[in-house]
């Protein structure tokens, strides 16, 4: 490849910059990923008990006949329903954007 003035050089890292995620280039990936691991399990942890907490909630509003309780249980029990898909879910997303993304020219 011939020698470009330093415009034309800057110009063309601004197009294509040569970067690209790879692995074990920095220290501590593996410490990391385990932590990552551990938060997500976690999420997943608190997740069942504010889904236990809800259903509980759901089920006294509705035979006590408190109607604003069993509809909060309901909520509660949808956010907690789309959190662990979110949860489960989030390397999946996170890899299909990903590869989206490097698709872009």
């Amino acid at each position: 490849m011939p020698t470009l003035p330093l415009a034309d050089r800057l110009l063309y890292l601004a197009y294509d910059p040569g970067i690209s995620p790879k692995g074990g280039g920095l220290p501590g990936l593996s410490v990391l990923k385990t932590v990552v691991n551990s938060i997500n399990l976690f999420g997943i942890i608190a997740v069942v008990g504010a889904l236990a907490v809800s259903l509980g909630v759901w089920a006294w509003g509705h035979h006590s006949g408190g109607h604003q309780a069993e509809a909060n249980g309901k909520k509660g029990a949808t956010v907690a329903v789309a959190a662990a898909l979110g949860l489960g879910a989030a390397n999946g997303i996170v890899a299909f954007f990903s590869a989206l993304g490097s698709q872009v020219q």
